[in-house]
């Protein structure tokens, strides 16, 4: 990296920024406007979500505090309170969201393919969902019910890299089962859902595009038991079955065998069900892709917690989806960043050296690897690290 550069403007450095200005004349993003641009408008918001600014008013002020650094730093229009809002209200959301899932594919190709499981060379993706509370007041577009409102943010998360391959914002009244419509299936991975996409038309599109999917059945699940493989119960397998449905409309929507599987966790002692269309993998495998599944609710559980997605800049469903999506590319940046660099530390330990240095003008692998002596080892804490992934 260059050292007259300042830590921000290193990480710039790293996305493609013909892309961006792809996705902006895609949407005329900047039709009429003189000074401050989209690509002026992503970079305080991107600076927003790495210093963790709580306001508009909040952000300015910083910015104001390091308006020497600002033009090295790559923001050439003044910013103040009105344009940034202005922008937020009326520049399309769908330029970072388009500019989102460019930044994902390119930390995809650089992760590169990689192996969940010993052995298992098949894609692994976690899809699920989770609920932004909004005040019904002051998002009235995002009403729910009498008294609730909120958005929901649903991913499709690729175990082996623990990065969202898809990602996609909708109001809280639209029921997850229909997002499976959107998601593109590919042939050959396996796909873990939540017992809330249980959807027999939906599993069997999955099945028709050659894909897998391993997901919980309900506890009133009627089915006809075709044959049984004997299981080790000491592993915490109580069946392995292969059946057919009987519920009406379940057997007329799928209609081929499904693989049962019954297991009981031995150290908490809660009893599970799977159906499953994969017939090879060990009934075992099975039981340990679905506790995979809970690395999606990491995710979304870091998210709100080191990015700012709770407190918003703007009350218009633009300005919310342009937030979300802006941080979205904040996390998926990090983790370019991470691995062009070859850093052995968390998103955690990133984003809180960046909040503090990203206006000094040093190498920014010096900046992300000095203080690594100075960091507690690991294990050392009672608490763990809430997402030590990659």
């Amino acid at each position: 990296m260059n050292t007259g550069q300042t830590v921000f403007a290193q990480l710039l450095d790293l996305i493609p920024t013909y892309e961006f200005r792809k996705c902006v004349h895609r949407y005329h993003g900047n039709r009429g406007v003189k000074h401050f641009t989209c690509w002026d408008q992503f970079l305080c918001m991107l600076y927003a979500q790495l210093t963790g600014r709580e306001s508009l008013r909040s952000l300015e002020v910083c910015l104001h505090s390091v308006r020497t650094h600002l033009y090295h730093c790559g923001i050439r229009s003044p910013m103040s309170r009105s344009n940034l809002a202005h922008a937020n209200e009326q520049r399309d959301w769908r330029i970072y969201a388009d500019f989102a899932q460019v930044l994902i594919q390119q930390a995809v190709r650089l992760y590169g393919e990689r192996e969940y499981l010993p052995g298992l060379q098949q894609a692994v993706y976690a899809f699920d969902s989770t609920t932004i509370e909004l005040c019904r007041a002051l998002f009235p577009w995002a009403r729910f019910g009498r008294q609730a409102a909120g958005v929901k943010l649903h991913t499709l998360l690729d175990l082996r890299t623990d990065l969202p391959t898809f990602a996609c914002i909708t109001p809280r009244r639209i029921h997850d089962v229909q997002l499976l419509d959107r998601l593109p299936w590919q042939p050959g991975a396996i796909y873990v859902l939540d017992r809330g996409y249980l959807d027999f038309a939906r599993l069997y599109r999955i099945h028709r595009a050659a894909a897998f999917f391993i997901i919980r059945a309900r506890r009133d699940l009627r089915y006809y038991r075709h044959d049984s493989v004997k299981v080790n119960k000491a592993t915490g397998l109580r069946a392995d079955q292969t059946v057919s449905l009987v519920s009406y409309y379940p057997r007329h929507t799928y209609l081929e065998p499904l693989r049962r599987i019954s297991f009981r966790d031995p150290v908490t002692g809660n009893g599970l069900v799977f159906l499953t269309n994969h017939t090879t993998l060990p009934a075992l495998t099975i039981t340990e892709l679905y506790r995979g599944r809970w690395r999606v609710e990491l995710f979304f559980k870091w998210i709100k917690s080191h990015l700012r997605i709770k407190a918003f800049y703007g009350t218009s469903a633009n300005a919310v989806q342009t937030q979300l999506w802006i941080a979205i590319c904040a996390y998926v940046l990090v983790a370019i960043a991470r691995h062009v660099l070859q850093v052995n530390r968390s998103h955690y330990t990133i984003l809180h050296i960046l909040e503090v240095t990203l206006t000094e003008k040093r190498p920014l692998y010096q900046v992300l690897t000095e203080s690594a002596d100075l960091m507690p080892p690991r294990g050392a804490a009672n608490q763990k690290n809430l997402f030590e992934i990659f």
